[in-house]
């Protein structure tokens, strides 16, 4: 067992491991001077990206302020719609085509985080803005082993036309930490779980790795006697709240090792590498989890997630939907296509619910994981047919650290720049900004 240099962070460690674990009050020092050198709780940001827009009459709330109805699409918000704010009337007016014609999905997903209008180009010059969630990053991620967290479920073309004369890789890119640079997702679930757990020392982590694999041992093996060593240090409750989350994180791997073992068989092993379930929920959950986990033990601040990217072609098959998610967003004013995007959207919310669930019900402190957390959920278009850039549809959760005034739906001004709200989320997260992309001061209403 050994301290990092934040006096709240502990590690187990073992053979290539560092198993970073949640604050434990016996370790915390006891003297007054001491308690005030003891970090506070830190405030947490993640953002959930869903792809292809939204069938607006089924999601935009039909009243505002408090009691509003939850549509379709939001109903499995229900359990949480005291803790959520519905935002509509926010813009990401870059994202238009301002004389570059074509390639709606790209500029969207470019633009939707950092207010900038993507370069028209499918060469090596691209060009977009530093994205919201890489502010904070920076600011805020010398604090943690790793700034900020990008994951996702779909891989998506790094190179060549996706879109008009796009590149590709604006169309499956959220996150930017410069104009010029953008930062890739982790996909694989197992790859997440290692990094988290890596000490960061090559060898040990691939020779760890190997080990296990060929011994069949869990990454908690290896650091069980520090785990024992720590053990003896802590008082009966910590004792309990050590145990609980070593159990949570063996439960995690043993679904990795299940997921990846699926996969091989389902693929005849051609696969194995590269460990990505087949299943939408199972994946997804998986990724969600690996969030909670970082937050938990505070490996990062900042995380982002994508159901997928834009112009998505993915197939609902588990919803009855055999047409593709990107081809049905154009429902020409079909009323079958509607119904089957509508099941598509409310889909998205029951896992991006997964999550809420999952930070709520993670103890911390004298509350729990949401409490010191701020989640925005959010999509790059209102209506897909029609690649409207207005009224985007954006839910906000938070708990009590965030200061949101929650339950409500509010109705802002049209073409009130979405950035507005990131330059607000930022401040929660002392990452404060003047200015990000088209944004013209802070958003108003929310606490």
């Amino acid at each position: 067992m050994k301290t990092g240099h934040m006096p709240r962070r502990v590690f187990l460690r073992g053979l290539g491991t560092a198993i970073a674990l949640p604050v434990l009050n016996s370790l915390l020092p006891t003297n007054a001077l001491a308690e005030k050198a003891v970090d506070a709780i830190p405030n947490r940001m993640a953002l959930v990206y869903m792809p292809n827009g939204v069938h607006m009459p089924t999601w935009k709330p039909s009243t505002v302020g408090t009691g509003f109805n939850l549509p379709y699409a939001l109903e499995p918000l229900k359990n949480f719609q005291k803790d959520i704010l519905v935002l509509s009337g926010l813009t990401s007016d870059q994202a238009r085509a301002h004389g570059d014609a074509g390639g709606d999905h790209a500029r969207a997903l470019a633009a939707v985080l950092t207010g900038c209008h993507p370069k028209k180009t499918h060469g090596a010059d691209i060009r977009a803005g530093i994205s919201m969630d890489q502010v904070a990053a920076q600011r805020v991620g010398h604090d943690t082993k790793f700034p900020s967290l990008e994951l996702g479920m779909e891989r998506g073309p790094q190179s060549g036309k996706c879109d008009d004369a796009y590149s590709c890789l604006y169309s499956s890119t959220l996150s930017w930490s410069s104009p010029t640079t953008p930062v890739a997702k982790e996909l694989n679930p197992r790859s997440v779980f290692e990094r988290l757990f890596s000490n960061g020392i090559r060898g040990e982590v691939d020779a760890s790795k190997a080990k296990r694999e060929r011994y069949n041992k869990s990454l908690l093996d290896f650091a069980l006697e520090d785990a024992r060593s720590l053990k003896s240090l802590l008082g009966l409750t910590d004792q309990r709240k050590l145990d609980e989350y070593l159990t949570s994180v063996r439960e995690l791997e043993r679904r990795l090792d299940f997921a990846g073992g699926l996969r091989a068989a389902s693929h005849s092993g051609a696969a194995k590498a590269e460990d990505i379930p087949d299943d939408f929920t199972e994946h997804a959950h998986l990724m969600m989890d690996m969030m909670v986990l970082a937050f938990r033990t505070d490996l990062t601040r900042v995380a982002t997630f994508m159901f997928g990217n834009e112009s998505s072609p993915r197939i609902y098959s588990q919803l009855g939907i055999s047409d593709e998610h990107h081809w049905l967003s154009h429902h020409m004013g079909d009323t079958a296509k509607q119904v089957k995007i509508s099941k598509i959207n409310r889909f998205h919310v029951e896992h991006f619910v997964y999550f809420l669930e999952k930070l709520k019900g993670t103890r911390e402190g004298d509350g729990t994981l949401f409490d010191h957390s701020t989640v925005a959920y959010v999509g790059a278009f209102s209506d897909g047919q029609a690649h409207y850039h207005y009224d985007l549809p954006v839910v906000l959760a938070g708990g009590t650290s965030s200061n949101l005034n929650t339950g409500r739906h509010i109705a802002y001004p049209a073409e009130t720049p979405i950035t507005n709200l990131w330059l607000s989320m930022l401040d929660q997260m002392g990452a404060g900004i003047d200015k990000l992309g088209d944004s013209t001061g802070r958003l108003g209403h929310l606490t």
